[in-house]
């Protein structure tokens, strides 16, 4: 059902669950979805590399969208890229449809391997959740 799907978006120990690519490892010290709202994620890769980020929450209407705006830091805290990310939940006989749409607001040249990978990272994050999922039905 699309609430579990929708909590797993908003609920830090759920998200921490499935958020990153596989391999990776994530530690959410912030999740605070609400309009104006502030998300604190760090991503750990296999390597050890951590890829820090920061959010802020721009719509939340339970359990159909999500929108937020998202940035990849530098180690420094300095940001990256931005991202424009939209997520709709939509009930479809009794199955969630989950759509994502990711739009690169700005980014600085040493984003981009960031842009270069962000596809394929999505693909195994969502596939991720969906693991998440089908295991607590």
């Amino acid at each position: 059902p699309r609430e579990l799907v929708f909590k797993a978006w908003t609920d830090p120990k759920q998200m921490a669950k499935w958020f990153g690519p596989r391999g990776f490892t994530t530690t959410i010290s912030q999740l605070d979805a609400r309009p104006g709202g502030a998300s604190r994620i760090d991503m750990r890769g296999p390597d050890g590399t951590v890829y820090p980020g920061k959010g802020i929450f721009r719509e939340v209407v339970p359990p159909e969208r999500l929108v937020l705006t998202t940035f990849a830091l530098d180690q420094n805290g300095n940001e990256l890229l931005e991202n424009l990310n939209t997520v709709t939940f939509e009930d479809v006989k009794g199955k969630t449809k989950l759509t994502l749409h990711v739009q690169v607001i700005r980014s600085k040249p040493e984003a981009a391997p960031y842009i270069a990978g962000m596809q394929e990272g999505w693909n195994q994050t969502i596939d991720r959740l969906q693991e998440l999922v089908e295991s607590a039905r």
